[in-house]
C-alpha cells in the first residue's frame, strides 16, 4: 500500500499557499521585487520550515542575498499572520534560501540551445528525420 501524503507535506502546501501570497500583499519593502516561492520542506515535528525562493531578476543567490535577509527579518512577521489565518497548534519558524535551480535550468536552456545552433551551422541535420535527406 502506498504511504498517504504526509502531515508534513500538506502543513508545507499550506505554508507555500499562503506565504506566496502574504509575501505579495503584505511585506511592503521595495527590495523583495517579484518573488516566488518555489518549495517548503518541513521538519517532521513541525517546528521548522525551509522556505525556498526565486526572485525574477536574480538567476544566483549572491543577487538575491539580500532579499534573504529582508525575508529572514520579516519571518517572525509572517509568521505571526499565519498563525491568526490558519487553525494549526503552532506554525513552524520560518527560514528562507534562493532556490537556484530556476537559474541552472536557465543556464542548460542556453547551452541546448547554443550547440543545437551549432549542429545548424556545421550542416548538421537536428531536427529532420534520420530517414529524409536533403
Amino acid at each position: 500500500m502506498a504511504k498517504e501524503y504526509s502531515r508534513t507535506q500538506r502543513v508545507a502546501d499550506y505554508l507555500q499557499r499562503e506565504l506566496a501570497q502574504q509575501i505579495q500583499l503584505e511585506l511592503r519593502d521595495p527590495r523583495i521585487g517579484m518573488v516566488s516561492i518555489t518549495s517548503v520542506d518541513v521538519s517532521r515535528d513541525l517546528g521548522y520550515a525551509k522556505v525556498y525562493f526565486t526572485r525574477l531578476e536574480s538567476d544566483c543567490a549572491e543577487e538575491a542575498k539580500e532579499v534573504a535577509e529582508v525575508l529572514n527579518k520579516a519571518a517572525g512577521f509572517l509568521r505571526t499572520r499565519l498563525s491568526k489565518d490558519s487553525n494549526m497548534r503552532s506554525v513552524p519558524q520560518l527560514r528562507f534560501y534562493f532556490d537556484s535551480s530556476v537559474g541552472r535550468g536557465r543556464e542548460m536552456e542556453d547551452l541546448i540551445r547554443r550547440a543545437a545552433e551549432a549542429d545548424r551551422e556545421l550542416g548538421l541535420r537536428t531536427d529532420e528525420d534520420p530517414g529524409e535527406e536533403n
